[in-house]
């Protein structure tokens, strides 16, 4: 007998809370997604969710993202982690981690005067939407301290010049780092960090780039695009690398413009594609969505 389509959509009893997210990529061969679950089942695991993906079943990449409940679990974390590693991960030659939801990330966000996206993610992990922990913000600039302080977010400012670069990015990191942030944001922070930068921090960082890239770079996007009589406009955020703006692609979006456009509308309308891009690469990283590999990226 079907179930009513009311018992269907029931919401689930199951706590949000006391949940995992198991990642996984390795070398595809036959028996990954069997021994996995089996583990899983073997020590009282529920399994909410499941994808996965191959690059090509025969000598490539398989990807896995696990969602499971923790209430049965016959293990604490460490000797479960543990023997996961050995039971499993080992055999298969897997690069995998454990992210639990009780533990919410921590992200730092690196803002200079450019307001949009800085605004909607801190708007966002309010209203619960990014399940994240802001433990503070970075600008090189004052302008925004006051919306900061608005949300009870340690607002600091590192001014950074040609003269100084080195030594301001030293006190960033530092600052992230006493902070325990496990990644950073730029939510249009207009600086190019350096490979020092990056090394030291040591954790991933999101960046918005006011394109769809690789295209219409720049100082002035918004004036070459509407040179050019485009009529689609787009965000790309990506994962930040020594590489200028050529980092993995997290997401991306573009919207229709029409020849009425102004370069004011433009801005306008880029900077709505922006902040709604930022915030959907933010949530895929959070949600633990997005494998990383060479410079591409698979997010379920």
């Amino acid at each position: 007998m079907t179930a009513p389509a009311s018992a269907l959509s029931a919401p689930t009893s199951l706590d949000p809370q006391n949940t995992a997210v198991l990642t996984i990529s390795c070398p595809d061969r036959g028996g990954i997604v069997a021994a996995v679950s089996q583990f899983l089942h073997n020590h009282g695991a529920n399994i909410i969710h499941s994808d996965q993906h191959s690059t090509d079943p025969q000598g490539g990449i398989f990807f896995m993202r696990m969602e499971f409940h923790l209430s049965g679990l016959d293990l604490a974390r460490e000797p479960f982690e543990r023997a996961f590693a050995s039971v499993v991960a080992a055999p298969f030659g897997m690069t995998w981690r454990v992210n639990y939801t009780s533990q919410p990330k921590r992200m730092a966000v690196l803002v200079s005067r450019y307001d949009h996206c800085f605004l909607d993610l801190l708007w966002r992990k309010r209203r619960g939407e990014l399940h994240v922990e802001i433990p503070l913000i970075i600008s090189n600039h004052e302008d925004l301290r006051r919306d900061a302080d608005m949300f009870g977010i340690p607002f600091h400012v590192v001014p950074v010049t040609k003269e100084n670069k080195a030594e301001a990015e030293a006190e960033q990191v530092r600052l992230m780092h006493e902070a325990g942030a496990d990644f950073a944001v730029l939510a249009r922070y207009m600086q190019i960090l350096s490979g020092d930068f990056l090394g030291h921090f040591g954790r991933p960082v999101i960046n918005i780039h006011h394109s769809f890239l690789p295209a219409f770079v720049g100082a002035n996007p918004y004036r070459a695009a509407f040179n050019r009589g485009v009529k689609l406009i787009g965000a790309t955020s990506h994962y930040v690398t020594e590489e200028l703006d050529a980092g993995p692609i997290i997401a991306q979006d573009v919207i229709p413009v029409t020849h009425r456009e102004t370069p004011d509308t433009l801005m306008r309308l880029g900077r709505d594609v922006e902040r709604q891009v930022l915030a959907r690469a933010v949530k895929a990283h959070v949600d633990d969505r997005v494998l990383v590999y060479g410079n591409k990226t698979v997010v379920f």
